[in-house]
């Protein structure tokens, strides 16, 4: 059986689902309160991680 592959987001597909500005994005990324990965030169977050994120902060505002 073949693990599927995880979906790599760019930060601009990030930023338009989160709704938010560049700079903010990097600084998550930046405070590893968002997970990613660096492909060459490009940086890369998981799907999986913009969800677990997404959870993160919704248990923190509950």
């Amino acid at each position: 059986m073949i693990a599927a592959t995880p979906e790599l987001l760019t930060v601009p597909e990030v930023m338009a689902r989160l709704r938010l500005g560049r700079s903010t994005v990097y600084d998550l990324i930046r405070s590893r309160r968002l997970v990613s990965i660096t492909v060459g030169r490009c940086r890369r977050i998981p799907a999986d991680a913009l969800s677990d994120f997404i959870t993160r902060e919704l248990e923190e505002a509950a």
